[in-house]
């Protein structure tokens, strides 16, 4: 049997093929090479950079300055909520509802409030109870059952230093006291597969690509919550290709070095969530505050979907400028919390209806920032040339909060009369019957205000409200070096009078 084996020439068109796949092989690896050889370099060189900047705190642990503790006696006029309200505000939670907060702990019962001083309270950790009826404090009892003629809460927290000359104000907080209606906003409008990719969404960021390339227009963002921390803490916004590859290489080595809660922890600090008067918002925490006047624990669904959808364009959907586009900016958040399954349909809806509940306007009324920066200043002198937001200090001082907001509505309700005032005199000065005609009026100079409420029997200062607007001007009147000029006479002539034979 004849075996016959025939041999076959490579044809014209499988020998293209051939080399175009060994081509194709080449470029593929010489590309692979490449990648890994940058790659390696930005890591090497990035990884010294991120571990010198973490060597370092992250956040500055800024003076924190308190409001005199409010004095609770028999026969005043206070409701339990009220009570427990200026608890909350302190960082008080109540028994049994979350974690323990170290300033202290309270609970209610049927016409008493308990409450328990933490181990990082201002007071001795000895508890009293607080009986009220009918709006009216009965007596108060320490925690053997002891008559007490008063108690001292907890005091309440003003504000925090600024951190720089940016004017950045922030309150850290911990991931378990963010609310999981927050945690689910922040995912579904900025990252929904955080919890489970590595730092990177690779298919949102080529479509991010593919757009941008499409549109000619770099304004797609493709970043996770790590890649923008990442690009908050050690690079600038700008939109390059290099800053890019940059920004993932750091992306990963936070990822490698953090937990998925710890990232999301340093993101909700770090980032930024407007302007309220001259200072920055950053953070959650003072986002709350600034906002709503609440702790960042007390926010509910529909303020949790409103600072979620702040992040995009902090300054757009500012509430207080803008509540037309905030509260559409919010019921989108909402509608995308219902699509990922973090929320019932039902549920937005009864958000969606929600008015915005805002704190007031006036940041000279939460914060005192004249007080503020007058405590700021003798603090400088009384340390030297420390630096004092490094120090951590729990500053605590006479300011009345109560008083204080009564001493800013007064100003606000006072001031533009005299501002009427002003203007009609403008105006008369150059409208005057068979004058000559005036030149075109100048801008009206305003006057400024000052107020401060003193205690009588110590000289303490228990409210200061320096000028019409602090956002406007720094410049505190209430203690600023100026000539007397004429208001001084009355004086003169008193004591004239007194010594006069």
């Amino acid at each position: 049997m004849a075996l016959k084996i025939k041999f076959r020439m490579p044809t014209h068109r499988t020998g293209w093929a051939s080399l175009a796949l060994r081509i194709g092989l080449i470029v593929v690896a010489a590309a692979a090479v490449t990648v890994l050889t940058v790659g390696g370099y930005f890591y090497v060189k990035y990884q010294h950079i991120v571990d010198e900047r973490l060597k370092q705190p992250l956040f500055k642990n800024t003076a924190k300055i308190f409001a005199e503790p409010r004095e609770v006696r028999p026969g005043q006029k206070l409701s339990i909520h009220l009570i427990a309200e200026e608890l909350r505000q302190a960082n008080y939670t109540l028994v049994g509802t979350q974690k323990d907060s170290p300033m202290g702990t309270y609970s209610e019962s049927d016409g008493a409030i308990t409450v328990y001083p933490g181990p990082q309270s201002y007071h001795a950790q000895d508890s009293a109870t607080i009986h009220v009826s009918d709006g009216v404090v009965q007596s108060i009892a320490d925690d053997h059952n002891q008559a007490l003629a008063s108690y001292e809460l907890e005091p309440v927290l003003i504000t925090g230093l600024s951190e720089d000359a940016n004017r950045t104000k922030r309150r850290l907080i911990t991931y378990d006291e963010i609310p999981q209606n927050l945690v689910q906003a922040v995912l579904a409008v900025e990252d929904r597969r955080f919890f489970e990719h590595g730092g990177v969404n690779y298919f949102r960021l080529m479509e991010a690509v593919f757009r941008d390339l499409t549109t000619g227009q770099k304004q797609q963002g493709g970043s996770t919550l790590t890649m923008q921390l990442a690009r908050g803490f050690f690079l600038t916004p700008e939109k390059r290709i290099k800053r890019k590859i940059i920004e993932i290489v750091i992306t990963f080595q936070l990822e490698h070095r953090f937990t998925k809660k710890q990232i999301f922890e340093l993101y909700a600090n770090q980032i930024n969530l407007g302007q309220r008067g001259s200072f920055a918002i950053n953070g959650f925490g003072e986002a709350a505050q600034s906002y709503f006047g609440k702790d960042v624990r007390q926010l509910d669904l529909a303020e949790s979907a409103l600072l979620a959808g702040m992040i995009q364009r902090p300054n757009y959907f500012s509430p207080f400028r803008h509540p037309d586009r905030a509260i559409e900016r919010r019921n989108l958040v909402l509608d995308s919390m219902v699509e990922t399954g973090a929320i019932t349909k039902s549920l937005a809806e009864r958000a969606q209806a929600e008015p915005l509940h805002l704190s007031t306007a006036s940041v000279d009324a939460s914060e005192a920032p004249y007080f503020v920066d007058l405590v700021h200043e003798q603090l400088l002198q009384k340390i030297g040339e420390r630096d004092s937001n490094l120090e951590g200090l729990r500053i605590y001082t006479t300011l009345d909060p109560d008083l204080q907001r009564v001493a800013t509505a007064a100003v606000d309700s006072t001031i533009h009369v005299v501002d009427e005032q002003v203007e009609k005199l403008h105006a008369r000065h150059n409208a005057k019957k068979g004058a000559a005609p005036q030149p075109p009026p100048g801008p009206i100079t305003y006057p400024q205000v000052a107020l401060v409420a003193l205690n009588p029997h110590t000289g303490q200062v228990l409210a200061l409200v320096g000028g019409r607007s602090y956002g406007n001007s720094q410049v505190n009147h209430a203690v600023a070096h100026r000539p007397t000029g004429s208001i001084f006479k009355p004086f003169v002539y008193a004591a004239a009078f007194q010594t006069a034979v």
